[in-house]
């Protein structure tokens, strides 16, 4: 075989061993909606109650501001997913609820999981 020739299978092994990475990569790590997932069902699992105050809800985000040792935090959590398991009504989730937090980043927080809720409804008015 000729250097050109092999110098051609390398580069062309190269690419597919390059695609085959990236393929293994983006599989592994799944879509944006299944990485949030993950992360919420990890923060249930593994994180610690607080209360918190939600500031404004919409139909695809919940607001809301919380405290840990003394730190405030301004979150928000979509809710796109999730919206089976709430109320008809996202003004009536105004006020105070439950949130998880991680406890080694405690800016990492929810209100609401696939397994869990810290909301509370108002009552209707």
């Amino acid at each position: 075989m000729s250097a050109g020739v092999q110098l051609a299978a390398l580069v062309g092994l190269t690419v597919v061993l390059i695609a085959l990475a990236i393929f293994i990569v983006l599989r592994v790590q799944g879509t944006p909606e299944k990485r949030e997932r993950k992360r919420r069902l990890a923060v249930n699992r593994l994180g610690r109650l607080g209360d918190a105050l939600i500031t404004e809800a919409t139909e695809t985000a919940l607001y809301y501001s919380y405290s840990v040792r003394g730190v405030q935090y301004a979150a928000s959590q979509d809710i796109t997913t999730l919206r089976d398991r709430l109320p008809g009504s996202p003004d009536r989730l105004m006020g105070v609820a439950n949130l998880k937090y991680a406890p080694k980043n405690p800016a990492n927080s929810i209100l609401i999981c696939e397994e869990w809720s810290g909301l509370r409804t108002a009552p209707p008015t």
